[in-house]
C-alpha cells in the first residue's frame, strides 16, 4: 500500500490481470474500492485495513463484467454506496450517486472530480482524486498503453488522454489491468531509442519476474515513456515548432 499525503492506496488482484483500487483517507478512515470485478479478493482486502472489513463507497469507471461482477456482493456485506456514470445508469449496478462528466463530489477530506473518458466505452470516466494524487483511469490510460477501443472512437481516446494529461505530473494512475509488460513492448517498436522508456520496459521486466504489480505510475513517467501520451496531432506540432508547451500538467 502506497501513501501520499493523508491517502492510501492498494491495488488488489483481481480475476486474472485486473485490479481493483483500494482508497484510503487517513483523516476520516473513509474506504473507497474501484472497479470490483470480483468480491472474494477485495474482501480479503478489506480485512487488512484499519478497520477490517470497513467499506463505505464502491466507485465505478465502466460497465464492463470485469469491473463490476462484484459490486452487488461487496454492497450486500459492507453496505458501501455505489457510484458511477449516469449515462451508463442503465448498464451498471444500482447507483446512489449517479454522476456526469464535470460534477465534484464529496470524498472523505477530498473530493472526486469526474473526467470524460469515452473511447473504451462511451460513458467510461477517470476519477481524479486531488487530495490523494490519484486517478482513477479504469480501462483508459494504462502504464505504456492505453485501453482499446471498444464503442468509441480514436478521437474520443485522444480527448479522453489529453484531459488526463493535463492532470498534475505527479498525479498516481491506477489502471484497471496489468498490461505494462505487452504494452512496452509495443511502444519500443514506436520509439525503439527512448532512454527513459526503455529503462523503464526493464523495471518491468524484473517486477514482473519478481509477481509485483507495475503500477501505480505517476503521469510524469507516462509523459516520459507513454506513445499515447507522447503523440500529437498535425496542429499541436506546429505550435511545438513554434515554441509552445502543448503538454500540461
Amino acid at each position: 500500500m502506497s501513501g501520499t499525503t493523508g491517502w492510501t492506496t492498494k491495488a488488489v488482484p483481481n480475476l486474472s490481470d485486473n485490479y481493483a483500487w483500494l482508497l484510503r483517507d487517513e483523516a476520516t478512515g473513509l474506504v473507497a474500492l474501484c472497479d470490483p470485478g470480483e468480491a472474494r479478493a477485495n474482501l480479503a482486502a478489506l480485512q487488512d485495513m484499519p478497520e477490517p472489513g470497513r467499506l463505505d463507497w464502491v466507485l465505478l469507471t465502466h460497465h464492463h463484467p470485469d469491473h463490476i461482477d462484484g459490486v452487488a456482493e461487496m454492497v450486500s456485506k459492507t453496505g458501501a454506496k455505489v457510484l458511477g456514470a449516469a449515462a451508463d445508469a442503465h448498464r451498471l449496478p444500482k447507483l446512489d450517486i449517479a454522476v456526469k462528466p464535470g460534477d465534484r463530489v464529496p470524498l472523505g477530506s477530498g473530493e472526486i472530480e469526474v473526467l470524460d473518458s469515452p473511447g473504451h466505452t462511451i460513458g467510461h470516466v477517470a476519477l481524479y482524486i486531488a487530495a490523494a494524487h490519484a486517478v482513477l483511469a479504469g480501462d483508459t490510460l494504462f502504464s505504456l498503453g492505453c485501453g482499446r477501443l471498444l464503442e468509441g472512437t480514436p478521437a474520443d481516446m485522444y480527448r479522453a488522454l489529453r484531459l488526463l494529461d493535463a492532470l498534475p505530473g505527479d498525479t498516481l494512475v491506477l489502471p484497471g489491468h496489468e498490461y505494462t509488460e505487452s504494452n512496452a513492448r509495443f511502444a519500443l517498436t514506436v520509439e525503439p531509442d527512448n532512454a527513459a522508456l526503455k529503462d523503464r520496459a526493464a523495471e518491468v521486466r524484473e517486477l514482473r519476474k519478481a509477481g509485483l504489480a507495475t503500477v501505480p505510475t505517476t503521469l510524469d513517467q507516462e509523459r516520459a515513456t507513454n506513445p499515447f501520451l507522447r503523440a500529437v496531432t498535425v496542429e499541436e506540432l506546429a505550435e511545438r515548432r513554434a515554441g509552445k508547451d502543448v503538454f500540461k500538467g
